[in-house]
């Protein structure tokens, strides 16, 4: 029985732990998480939960323990290299990009340091969690580094003299700059993705997981587009579309004559956002009554 549950893994805690739940919920996955419960179970489908640091998550797919993983690009890059640095076995497959933990793994130097390019780092000591990324990056500029290998806090490295530079993962770049350091150089950009183990399925968890990406493509869809109404002259109807690039077919209905020209009520899903010149665009073209309405979910 416990064979014909998917297992999924996530971060425990840290910077995907939210929006990894934050999805599960908008898939309407509902799962009952408890404080410092290894794994959780589903109430509506046939899945278990397994809450584990980041860094644990592309080995338990990868080694079959569990069947999908929610982790960063970086994260398993990371965890790809060092494996293939150890000639162990590597079978996993990339399932879904998603549209959450966009952040980037960037060289970090003292403000006052001048940077003249990346040959300037050659022979530095840097610090880093990341020392394959950072190695593979650096062979292929033929460029020679000390390595620092730290686990947390890499900000504070130069500043307690353990490194020259740092290589650690940027999102916003407070951290850098509330350290006294600046970013120099992206080396990888990264986001979440959800990956498995093919070899680890059978038809029953595939037909799981097929329910599931269904789902979270819905779920960015709609997160991505907006639901456009508006009241307007039949004989503008096609310029509201040329307005519109990302957006679908128009919904069009008829409404009752008004003024001197046959109004329409057009129904618009728009995959771009809307602004409010866009808006004024509208009105300029004689639409009345604008609504921009969020999507809570969507499929095609």
């Amino acid at each position: 029985m416990y064979d014909k549950k998917l297992k999924i893994a996530i971060q425990k805690s840290g910077r995907l732990s939210k929006d990894s739940r934050k999805l599960l919920h908008n898939c309407d996955i509902k799962v009952n998480f408890q404080k410092n419960k290894l794994i959780s179970f589903s109430e509506n489908m046939p899945i278990d939960v397994m809450c584990v640091r980041d860094d644990d998550i592309p080995g338990l797919v990868i080694d079959g323990i569990v069947d999908l993983g929610i982790v960063g690009r970086n994260v398993l890059e990371e965890e790809v290299l060092k494996r293939k640095f150890k000639l162990e076995k590597i079978s996993f497959k990339i399932l879904k990009h998603l549209d959450f933990g966009i952040c980037r793994l960037s060289i970090g130097l003292p403000t006052e340091k001048k940077y003249y390019g990346i040959n300037c780092l050659n022979g530095l000591r840097i610090a880093t969690s990341y020392p394959y990324i950072l190695k593979k990056y650096f062979n292929k500029k033929n460029i020679s580094f000390k390595l620092c290998k730290l686990n947390g806090s890499v900000e504070v490295a130069i500043r307690a003299g353990l490194a020259d530079a740092i290589f650690d993962l940027v999102s916003t770049g407070e951290a850098l700059v509330s350290n006294g350091l600046k970013e120099v150089k992206i080396i990888h950009n990264s986001s979440a993705c959800i990956i498995s183990n093919d070899s680890n399925l059978n038809l029953f968890k595939k037909n799981i997981i097929n329910t599931f990406i269904s789902r979270i493509n819905g779920v960015i869809k709609a997160r991505e587009s907006k639901y456009i109404v508006m009241h307007i002259s039949s004989s503008k109807v096609n310029s509201i579309i040329n307005l519109f690039s990302g957006c679908t077919k128009p919904t069009i209905y008829k409404l009752k004559f008004l003024e001197k020209d046959e109004m329409v009520a057009v129904h618009i899903v728009s995959r771009e956002s809307i602004f409010w010149d866009t808006m004024e665009k509208l009105k300029e073209l004689g639409a009345k009554s604008i609504l921009i309405l969020p999507i809570e979910k969507m499929l095609e």
